[in-house]
């Protein structure tokens, strides 16, 4: 009788604990998300977002390793302070948006680095130009949902953004800052 009872309230310990909570977020929330980034004009701070843009995701915080992202920004949906500026930026020049639609990022990897931080690994396509990069994303739950948090540095010149005269980067600079704040739901 009592290996019964031992038996019975280690079912329910475990039925009440990390397995029972154990959550895999696999639906971006992009009403709620943010993809910004930053660059220096003329020496000048800078700031722009993407208004539009979609992606998968499946991460299971207690298994990092075996998760993904894939995300699809539409690059005519860039704001950089006036209309002017986006059809500037969304031309020929920079991001040619006619041609080049959308950007794409898609993860090879995600390793854990501790403390809900993690290194997200991948491939980034802009303008038909790829390029490896690597981030670090700090990871909370909040509520049921995931908030995924993180920031990387490209240089447009690797994308041929920027293409004729603004090749040169004494005006606007190579470096760019991609920020991020993604909310994912579980399924």
């Amino acid at each position: 009788m009592q290996l019964r009872t031992a038996l019975a309230s280690f079912a329910v310990t475990v039925a009440t604990t990390g397995v029972a909570h154990a959550v895999e977020y696999t639906r971006l929330v992009t009403d709620k998300s943010a993809l910004a980034f930053t660059y220096k004009q003329m020496n000048a701070p800078m700031e722009g977002n993407f208004k539009r843009f979609k992606g998968q995701i499946a991460f299971d915080p207690a298994q990092p390793a075996k998760g993904s992202a894939s995300f699809d920004i539409e690059v005519a949906s860039i704001d950089v302070g006036s209309p002017d500026g986006n059809g500037e930026v969304g031309g020929k020049q920079w991001f040619n948006a006619a041609a080049h639609p959308s950007a794409r990022f898609v993860s090879s990897s995600i390793k854990p680095l501790g403390n809900n931080r993690f290194e997200v690994a991948g491939k980034l396509t802009i303008k038909g130009k790829t390029q490896d990069v690597s981030t670090p994303v700090t990871y909370r739950a909040d509520g049921a949902n995931g908030v995924f948090e993180g920031a990387f540095a490209i240089k447009r010149n690797d994308f041929a953004i920027g293409e004729g005269p603004w090749v040169d980067t004494s005006i606007v600079a190579n470096e760019v800052q991609i920020k991020f704040r993604l909310i994912a739901a579980p399924k």
